[in-house]
């Protein structure tokens, strides 16, 4: 059955900024072990996985914001017996990261159910892992955030909806009724400004469907006029898993998506079997209906590659041959830089930049519309060093989730930062924020919130604050740190 949508306010007519060429900028100091998926947390700060796998690092800006002239360094590596390749991830409400799963464990196919949550304020892994009588394999399945700040797993092998709560430290099993396919392998979660979820399903291809958390039903959502899927069977036509050596067989991959202000969702294809052109896909929230997106070019396709919301308003995809495209409403536009070799997980950073593979950064042409900003309504005029302070206002958690890659590597942002910067040294600092009111996106002109830790070690006098979401930031409101 259809469902109406009732949209926020915040999108409307406007349309996304014409695709002038972006430009890619190294790292000065470049990852040391590499990285495999990068997070940005509610400090400001980046968390990478390293090629070890156990090995985690953090990027801080430097006191100007610039990431590109940060500085790394190494914090807890991972609880003993666990080095996840290709899991589900989130940075939860209360600052924390959790990782749940890997498709890989030490290089080897295991679809574990082993997690951890790390805490930035303590430098400490968590184990978390889930009863395996509740549930047994995670590996590489979809993740995100409920609008109420749990974590979200969409189990790979089964139509099984799970959630963790960092609050009580506990997993449960949610409602999951309607779904058209037998299991959730290689789908990824786009969250709606409803609350929904919007899947393009990889088994049962071309159907998509919307997951409502509140009522545990999947509805219908159409059809994509094209196939977004393939290749199917990519490793093997039966991959052994479990105590039984249950058999596996890969549905293929679809690609990734974007939330776009307009109100539609960009979805990026791989190449379908028998066919040599990989599609896009175009979902209007408003009207439930999907239309044709251009088609990749250059014999290029997207599955297993990163696609970010840009602030300018257009969505940023990473060709498996490792070039960018922007796709600016119309057409795909080929950037002239180019990452290393697709594949790479992409991050929306507070900056406008997105951080490409952890080790270059893409800065778009264009800007944002007023329409789009965060807006603060109140925070305190005066604030002490190492003390924590409410901020209010709207749009707060930004109008999509930022960038997403698929079932794994979803390194969303959805969640509001605050930057304080001094007038006088014009030194930048980012205050941790944590407890927010909502992880929902495009919330228009509902008031929310969010918590932030004043640094003890900022620079004090007149300032200015300002709450930025994916890259967008509000207008700056006078403060003074003391």
């Amino acid at each position: 059955m259809r469902r109406n949508f009732v949209v926020s306010l915040v999108f409307g007519l406007a349309l996304s900024a014409s695709a002038s060429a972006g430009t890619v900028t190294q790292l000065a100091h470049q990852p040391p072990e590499g990285s495999i998926i990068t997070m940005l947390m509610t400090d400001g700060t980046v968390l990478a996985q390293g090629f070890s796998q156990t090995g985690w690092w953090k990027l801080t800006p430097d006191n100007m914001g610039s990431y590109v002239n940060g500085t790394w360094t190494q914090v807890a590596s991972l609880p003993s017996g666990y080095a996840p390749d290709a899991m589900a991830e989130s940075v939860l409400p209360d600052g924390k990261l959790i990782i749940a799963g890997g498709e890989y464990n030490f290089g080897s196919f295991a679809f574990t159910n082993q997690s951890a949550l790390y805490d930035p304020f303590k430098n400490k892994w968590t184990d978390v892992t889930p009863d395996k009588h509740l549930l047994n394999f995670i590996g590489d399945s979809g993740s995100n955030v409920l609008p109420d700040g749990r974590f979200l797993v969409a189990k790979k092998f089964s139509k099984g909806m799970y959630a963790f709560d960092s609050k009580t430290m506990t997993w449960s099993k949610l409602k999951s009724k309607g779904k058209d396919e037998s299991f959730n392998s290689e789908e990824g979660l786009q969250l709606l400004p409803d609350g929904s979820y919007l899947v393009v399903e990889v088994k049962g291809h071309p159907k998509t469907q919307r997951y409502v958390p509140s009522s545990g039903q999947w509805v219908d959502a159409g059809s994509t006029p094209v196939d977004l899927r393939g290749p199917q069977n990519c490793c093997g036509h039966c991959i052994p898993y479990g105590p039984k050596d249950k058999c596996y067989d890969p549905p293929g991959e679809t690609g990734a998506s974007a939330l776009l202000p307009n109100g539609t969702v960009f979805f990026s294809g791989s190449i379908p079997e028998g066919e040599n052109t990989a599609h896009t896909a175009i979902y209007n929230i408003a009207q439930n209906k999907w239309t044709k997106g251009p088609d990749i070019p250059n014999g290029d396709e997207a599955f297993d590659t990163g696609v970010s919301a840009l602030p300018n308003g257009n969505a940023l995809v990473e060709g498996y041959n490792g070039t960018f495209y922007e796709f600016d409403g119309t057409k795909l536009v080929t950037q002239s830089g180019s990452g290393s070799f697709g594949g790479d997980c992409m991050t929306n950073l507070p900056s406008g930049e997105i951080l490409v593979g952890g080790f270059e950064v893409y800065k778009p042409a264009g800007t944002y519309q007023a329409a789009w900003q965060p807006a603060i309504t109140d925070v305190p005029a005066s604030v002490t060093r190492g003390q924590t302070y409410k901020i209010t206002g709207k749009q707060f958690n930004g109008i999509s989730q930022g960038s997403s890659f698929g079932d794994e590597f979803d390194s969303h942002s959805n969640y509001p930062l605050v930057r304080i910067t001094n007038n006088s040294s014009h030194h930048v600092f980012y205050a941790r924020t944590h407890d927010h009111s909502t992880m929902g996106v495009a919330t228009g002109t509902k008031s929310v919130f969010t918590n932030f830790d004043v640094p003890s070690g900022m620079e004090t006098g007149a300032s200015k604050i300002e709450v930025v979401a994916n890259g967008i930031p509000s207008a700056p409101v006078n403060i003074t740190v003391n």
